[in-house]
């Protein structure tokens, strides 16, 4: 490395950085789990909400033509936005950048997000740098890039002052931010989860290597040959010696060929062929890794049908899992992500910050279903609906809906479910609402 890094300056991580890369993409459930958590915290996409001080200054707003010349200036921030975020970044979009820096959040421990700015001082790059080549300095006064036997020095985010230590450096150095898991052994880098099952993952890394040494050198055929009242010549037995020993390896499908000499007057040549390995070949270990397969998704909190859709899987127990795997590992997580970023945003405008999609439990029919409701009951209005969905404001939209007495009756009726002819069909009416059931045991289950 360059001369101008001392080891005493840079703060070296608990587990090699690089190793923990590597079993991203060797360990086929760390993998999984690992792509599920990024997929449903920054894979679903994002919006820009408003913040506490806009939502107040639009509920201050009582002229109704200066309320919808804010409405239409806050869609056109939003698109100058997602504008900006995109031309941050010639090679890839935001969305990219965001999915590679969180995947090395989640398999290295830490993320490293860069951003470079114009001779102006504004934010004009936002990128993603490999976490296993970053380095934290020991008084946290920035960062070091070792790669390719050089060094580049970074500041922290928001940082304009500290000097560049490295000779012949960057004047302007960009900054970065940084996301960890914490971790209670270290002050100033972050551990994946897969480090709490990093036995498992092991076991199972020898467990695939002994069936693909037994598969690659067995050396048993299908059928064995026995010859009674015969007498081999020399070369059959070498040729029978030779293919047991060397040609069998890794290729028990071949035929032999035993050539025997015919029957004489006072002894019958009898061949017989008696199968060897007639049942079906099991891989071993089935349950060993299954096992380990379990407690690899235990420390990722990842539920298995988000890997996959494994057989033996009861449906409400997969429901009631993905609610958990969204409230308590993606909800929290895409909150630490959004105040991270939204000090990015912060420096562009104060009225819009950033809000990652969440993981749906309900489908559109029953969603909307749910905002029909909440409009009777002038939960919400029009526009909040609209707005969620994409769509354009409308002009009255901001008004909660008026029901007429007949239709306010009958939500009274339904809210209090109060007639008996509908206590009576709710009593048996079958679950058509996403909820399942789980009648006399387990309930239904993925075959």
């Amino acid at each position: 490395w360059s001369s101008d890094v001392c080891s005493s300056d840079l703060v070296q991580p608990p587990y090699n950085l690089e190793y923990l890369a590597r079993v991203y993409e060797i360990s086929p459930y760390n993998y999984a789990a690992i792509n599920a958590k990024v997929a449903n915290i920054v894979g679903l996409g994002f919006d820009f909400v408003e913040t506490r001080k806009t939502v107040e200054a639009l509920d201050g707003i009582t002229d109704e033509k200066q309320l919808q010349r804010a409405r239409k200036k806050l869609n056109n921030l939003r698109q100058d936005l997602n504008e900006w975020l995109e031309d941050c970044n010639e090679e890839e979009t935001f969305k990219e950048t965001l999915i590679k820096f969180y995947t090395d959040v989640e398999a290295t421990g830490n993320g490293f997000l860069e951003i470079g700015r114009t001779s102006s001082g504004t934010i004009g790059y936002i990128g993603h740098i490999p976490s296993k080549t970053m380095r934290i300095r020991r008084m946290r006064d920035g960062f070091i890039q070792l790669l390719y036997g050089k060094a580049v020095f970074f500041r922290n985010f928001g940082d304009q002052e500290t000097p560049n230590p490295l000779s012949g450096g960057e004047d302007r150095p960009n900054e970065i931010i940084h996301i960890k898991k914490y971790t209670p052994m270290n002050n100033y880098y972050g551990i994946p989860d897969i480090v709490a099952a990093a036995n498992a993952m092991t076991g199972n890394e020898f467990a695939a290597k002994y069936n693909l040494d037994y598969f690659e050198n067995k050396a048993v055929p299908r059928y064995i040959i026995t010859v009674k009242g015969a007498k081999l010549s020399p070369e059959s037995e070498r040729k029978l010696l030779e293919f047991f020993q060397v040609g069998l390896k890794g290729k028990n499908h071949r035929s032999l060929y035993v050539p025997l000499p015919a029957d004489s007057p006072d002894q019958k040549v009898e061949f017989k062929m008696e199968p060897v390995e007639a049942d079906t070949q099991d891989s071993s270990f089935n349950t060993y890794r299954k096992m380990n397969r379990d407690e690899i998704l235990l420390a990722h909190r990842t539920p298995i049908s988000k890997i996959g859709t494994p057989e033996g899987i009861n449906l409400a127990a997969a429901r009631d899992a993905d609610k958990t795997f969204k409230e308590q590992v993606c909800q929290p997580a895409q909150d630490i992500l959004e105040k991270k970023l939204n000090k990015l945003i912060e420096e562009a405008t104060d009225a819009l910050k950033i809000k990652f999609n969440e993981l749906t439990l309900t489908d559109e029919d029953t969603q909307s279903r749910i905002d029909e409701r909440y409009l009777r009951m002038q939960v919400i209005t029009p526009n909040e609906v609209r707005i969620r969905k994409g769509m354009v404001p409308l002009d009255t939209g901001d008004d909660v809906v008026i029901l007429k007495p007949q239709q306010q009756a009958e939500i009274r009726a339904q809210a209090g479910n109060t007639r008996e002819r509908s206590q009576n069909r709710n009593a048996i009416s079958p679950d058509i609402s996403g909820e399942a059931r789980n009648p006399k045991g387990d309930g239904r289950q993925v075959e």
